[in-house]
């Protein structure tokens, strides 16, 4: 299969297109990004130099491609933040570009890379197949501003049924490769571990679905092997974890020291969600099976990150500041 990789300087492409790099279906990628230098030096040191065509947009439209995944965002909260309500027209521009060129090729699938973030709300409990989006439409403030522009790209391609469009909502990811400079909780988390410093956290209770690049690159080639359909699905894991559960892991697993305090600690640009995950499994519908729970990836990319040398036996319990 030749498939076009949107954004290929995004985190979570780069992960996909070294997983199907090795698999034995032998897909043809091409690589497009706004700095197609960034991506090439990537190659390089990947040890894949020269194995795919990478180029800008501009010579998007040229080419022939059976599937489009368009990877084109941010992952960071700080970086959302800066980029404020240009997270509009940058989702519009490329969201447009693969509108275009699927209608020309009818046969051609596209995958949008969306985000939990389009259900809005507080997520004071998990998304179901039955929830409905909620946008505080007359007092819409900044950290909501990235998920309504996934929402009103998911509403463009409900709009266009007969077009195979499916939407991917990513609720939380996590690899070997993320950029530990990242203001998330689980970074955070890694980088005391990686520097032997105590973590902060405050005491707020959190449950997330970290889902494995093996698990995204499973639900991917399912989506593109299915018949061709106009739908929306989203991301899980085997299992979600809570925040308890993740402390008390990652101290027994890697000697984490935190402690608890009521400082504001966290960049919070898509608001605080307390349940941050979904129970909507329709993506089994297509095939898919999740193969790690959250915690189990979790770890597993961890020890990639820091070495077999960083397990630890189990250390005290956590510190409670004043």
């Amino acid at each position: 299969m030749r498939i076009a990789i949107l954004g290929a300087t995004s985190q979570i492409a780069k992960d996909l297109i070294l997983s199907l790099s090795r698999n034995d279906q032998q897909d043809e990628l091409v690589l497009f990004a706004r700095r197609p230098g960034a991506v090439e030096e990537w190659l390089n040191a990947s040890g894949r130099a020269n194995q795919f065509p990478v180029s800008d947009f501009a010579v998007f439209g040229n080419g022939s491609y059976d599937a489009i995944i368009n990877f084109v965002g941010v992952g960071d909260p700080a970086r959302a933040v800066a980029m404020g309500g240009a997270i509009f027209e940058v989702t519009l521009q490329f969201d447009a570009l693969a509108l275009a060129y699927v209608s020309e090729h009818r046969d051609c699938r596209y995958l949008f890379l969306s985000s939990g973030a389009a259900y809005g709300g507080g997520f004071d409990e998990p998304v179901r197949r039955s929830s409905t989006a909620a946008v505080s439409l007359n007092d819409l403030p900044p950290q909501e501003w990235y998920g309504v522009a996934k929402l009103h790209a998911e509403c463009r391609h409900r709009s266009l049924p007969d077009q195979p469009i499916i939407d991917i909502r990513v609720f939380n990811y996590f690899s070997r490769a993320q950029d530990l400079s990242a203001r998330f909780l689980l970074t955070d988390i890694i980088r005391s571990i990686r520097d032997g410093t105590t973590l902060q956290t405050a005491p707020d209770y959190l449950v997330r679905d970290f889902l494995h690049p093996a698990d995204f690159r499973s639900l991917v080639r399912s989506l593109l092997s299915s018949p061709p359909a106009n739908a929306a699905v989203d991301c899980y894991s085997r299992a979600p974890v809570d925040k308890p559960s993740l402390l008390a892991e990652m101290q027994r697993q890697f000697g984490l020291h935190y402690t608890i305090t009521e400082a504001p600690i966290a960049v919070n640009a898509t608001g605080i969600k307390p349940h941050y995950y979904s129970l909507n499994h329709r993506a089994a519908d297509f095939g898919y099976v999740p193969t790690r729970s959250s915690i189990e990836g979790i770890v597993e990319e961890t020890l990639a990150i820091i070495g077999p040398g960083a397990l630890h036996a189990e250390t005290p319990a956590a510190q409670r500041s004043p």
